[in-house]
């Protein structure tokens, strides 16, 4: 399975804070971009030639660029420091086509959109859309403080103030009554969306499932929850092509894959970005993965191949 690769030029950048640019990428051939979900991501592959995901935060119904936000990470070992220092306004980068992991739920009665730091970036563009379509929302965004916040200008403008509550400062032991009380008239039929540090989306989990439904929770993942283990027996995968191959105990999927001369397109090889995702034919997946959801875990007929494994001597997958 291989993703669209598009070459964009980098029209704009800014400094949103002190850590984290904002940059505008236009297609290089002049052509618009194809309007996305919000909540969507695409691969960047930076100078380096190394590839991350980065969730588009503009308007997503404007063909005209797409808009990611990067953070300067402090052990970055070349993506986010090698767009921070070697890219400028003019230069090229290819990003993949959108991908979405992180839909806004079309049935829900209200939203209430919960970031802290960088997760601010998917929620943006989701606050972009319900706004759009004159839906019920809250936007709850948590930094350490002001000059940390990326896009507060924006969020208080007259597009967005009425609905954004900024929580700065605010230390983690008052995090969970703040959150309970944001969700204290929360009816069934609100969702309720977040992303940040994995720390604080597992206490906006714990809180908003007091309330509701697991399946009215929606998290975004920028790492794994915890490592995903390769341990395990060997299994067989079958392709739809007749061919098949053997997985052995500390080998993913997607390695003996590529080393089997089969192209399929991987990211993050952790089980986050969705990238490497196949249809299941046949067999029960072991899922390892922070990628899918639990209803399509449940369904068992997608398996992300960089890290889950086989409940089953064979797995049939289509390419």
């Amino acid at each position: 399975m291989r993703h669209t690769m598009i070459r964009a030029t980098v029209s704009e950048i800014t400094a949103e804070t002190g850590a984290v640019k904002c940059f505008r990428l236009r297609r290089s051939d002049g052509l618009p971009f194809a309007p996305y979900e919000a909540g969507a991501h695409v691969d960047v592959l930076g100078p380096s030639g190394i590839t991350r995901q980065y969730s588009l935060c503009g308007p997503p119904d404007d063909g005209g660029a797409y808009v990611i936000a990067v953070k300067r990470e402090e052990c970055s070992r070349g993506g986010s420091s090698a767009l921070h220092d070697q890219v400028v306004a003019g230069d090229e980068l290819v990003v993949s086509e959108p991908r979405n992991l992180f839909r806004i739920e079309p049935g829900a009665a209200r939203h209430v959109l919960v970031a802290a730091g960088i997760g601010i970036t998917p929620l943006l563009s989701m606050a972009y859309q319900l706004r759009r379509t004159g839906a019920p929302f809250r936007l709850h965004y948590f930094a350490s403080g002001r000059e940390g916040a990326a896009f507060v200008p924006l969020l208080e403008s007259a597009e967005f103030a009425a609905d954004v509550e900024f929580h700065f400062g605010l230390g983690r032991d008052a995090q969970p009554g703040l959150l309970a009380r944001a969700l204290a008239d929360a009816s069934p039929a609100t969702h309720v969306y977040t992303c940040g540090p994995k720390e604080f989306m597992q206490r906006v989990v714990e809180v908003a499932t007091r309330s509701l439904p697991e399946t009215h929770v929606h998290v975004e993942h920028f790492q794994p929850l915890e490592p995903a283990a390769e341990a395990g027996d060997a299994f067989d995968v079958e392709l739809d092509t007749g061919e098949v191959f053997t997985v052995p105990p500390g080998r993913s999927i997607v390695d003996v894959l590529v080393e089997g001369g089969i192209e399929v397109d991987t990211s993050c090889r952790e089980g986050i970005c969705g990238t490497c995702v196949l249809p299941v034919l046949d067999g029960v997946p072991d899922h390892r993965d922070n990628c899918l959801t639990r209803k399509e875990k449940e369904a068992g007929d997608q398996i992300a191949t960089c890290v889950s494994r086989a409940r089953t001597a064979r797995l049939v997958l289509e390419l």
